[in-house]
């Protein structure tokens, strides 16, 4: 369809990491293998990198893996992985509210390592006409490991098209005021069903964000400042001090030293120091996935039991709660601006078709 002939739109592309296709041990090392490879999450001279990941972690990890994703993956009446059923229902929700309101916005979902890949999605994008694109990573703190990544991969595709949309990037929102109510919502929503710690006889609420190597913040990556700007905003939003409310870091991979406290230990130790309970929620993560569903709620929950604490509880991720989606919207309409979000009328149409035809368009 020639250009005159269909409307220019408008659209927002969520972006999350991505997810294996199944809890096998060939998906995960497909996904893995893709994800490891990428230079910007691996900072490793590559033939070096290449030996490692190819005969040693690939071999032993993806079946490992696998067994961990079977631990949370979905089923009954919605089968797959939590994390990308989780970002559906927020792309689906998005979109909802953007019509509601008036809005003729299409909303798109793509993951920077597996399916949908951000080139599929993309390419659906320009056959339907999108003409103003806003990238919106569900990365509310920026890192090079996913943010910067997923702009190179976007930057990649566009480099081989004629042309071209306009676009506009959203780096983070770790402070935007409707990110933090949603948090703070969040929480409160867990508390209103589980009773709120007793902060006054020692009970602990932790802040774990995905840690990454201590060398990326020595090399001037915003994260750790961004996680910890988050962290303080939801502590004060919900009217706590720095030793009821603290952030940590997790995910730890390989013997390098990363971004502390780390989460496991950390929430041990208050065992130790007979903390009876500890609530634990994960901001950084807006859809619950294996880091968060298998890692916190199961392991970091069975450390903390063992070790003799009493009580643990894991707060739900963001997911497609009402108060996350509107928070999304308040984000996306930030930074659409003055952006058209209607269609144009069929009159409009037909008006620009004659003009073309006038030019000489045989269409």
């Amino acid at each position: 369809m020639a250009p005159h002939q269909q409307s220019e739109r408008t659209a927002v592309l969520l972006v999350n990491l991505g997810t294996p296709d199944a809890p096998t041990s060939s998906a995960v090392r497909r996904y893995l293998k893709q994800f490891l490879s990428d230079p910007r999450v691996v900072e490793i001279p590559r033939v070096i990198w290449w030996c490692i990941l190819n005969l040693i972690i690939l071999p032993i990890r993806s079946k490992a893996s696998a067994k961990k994703y079977a631990s949370i993956w979905m089923q009954g009446q919605v089968t797959g992985s939590p994390l990308l059923i989780h970002s559906k229902n927020q792309t689906f929700a998005l979109e909802k509210r953007f019509l509601s309101q008036g809005k003729e916005v299409m909303v798109e979902l793509a993951m920077r390592y597996g399916e949908p890949s951000l080139e599929s999605v993309l390419n659906k994008l320009r056959d339907a006409g999108v003409g103003r694109l806003l990238v919106l990573p569900l990365y509310p703190q920026y890192s090079a490991t996913t943010t910067a990544s997923t702009f190179d991969e976007i930057f990649r595709v566009l480099a081989t098209w004629r042309n071209q949309p306009e676009l506009r990037l959203v780096k983070h929102y770790h402070d935007h005021p409707a990110y933090i109510q949603a948090l703070k919502e969040q929480v409160e929503a867990s508390w209103q069903l589980n009773g709120r710690p007793d902060f006054a006889q020692g009970d602990k609420l932790v802040f774990s964000f995905h840690g990454v190597p201590k060398r990326t913040l020595d090399k001037g990556d915003p994260y750790h400042c961004e996680c910890h700007k988050t962290g303080r905003l939801l502590r004060e939003a919900l009217g706590l001090t720095p030793d009821q409310a603290l952030v940590t870091f997790q995910s730890r991979f390989g013997k390098a030293e990363w971004l502390k406290p780390y989460t496991a230990p950390t929430i041990e130790a208050f065992a130790k120091n007979h903390v009876k309970r500890v609530d634990v929620f994960c901001p950084g993560f807006p859809a619950d996935c294996l880091e968060t569903l298998e890692e916190i709620a199961m392991e970091v929950r069975d450390e903390f039991l063992a070790a003799g604490g009493k009580d643990y509880r894991y707060i739900p991720c963001l997911n497609d709660s009402a108060h996350w989606v509107a928070g999304l919207d308040a984000i996306a309409v930030d930074h659409l601006g003055k952006w058209p979000t209607q269609l144009d009328t069929s009159q409009e149409l037909d008006a620009r078709t004659r003009r073309a035809k006038a030019l000489g368009s045989k269409e």
